[in-house]
């Protein structure tokens, strides 16, 4: 698995999260957070590893679909690219320190 899906994973969970059940959240936690295998979850659950593996699939669907309608991770990532731009401009103004230190609380 990539890194650049485990970091998008765990965004859109932790934007998500509330609205998938105990059981996705528990697969998915121990999954990307913990870093646990599949047969790990289904040894700690009792329950076969296709089980996990079909329900951390589903989840990841049911995530990405949770994205593409309410769209939170990219609006997140834009309001990130542009405090990055905002603090690279204020970093050339007379006052920078007392401006980007209000910008890091945005943060």
């Amino acid at each position: 698995m990539s890194l650049e899906k485990t970091n998008r994973m765990n965004y859109l969970f932790d934007f998500y999260q509330a609205l998938l059940t105990p059981k996705q959240r528990n697969y998915m936690s121990l999954y990307y957070l913990d870093d646990y295998s599949l047969g790990e979850i289904a040894e700690e659950f009792e329950v076969s590893r296709q089980a996990v593996y079909d329900n951390i699939k589903r989840t990841e669907a049911m995530l990405e679909q949770y994205e593409e309608k309410l769209a939170l991770f990219a609006k997140f990532e834009q309001r990130q690219q542009l405090l990055q731009t905002l603090k690279r401009q204020v970093e050339q103004s007379p006052d920078a320190t007392k401006t980007i230190s209000a910008l890091e609380n945005l943060e």
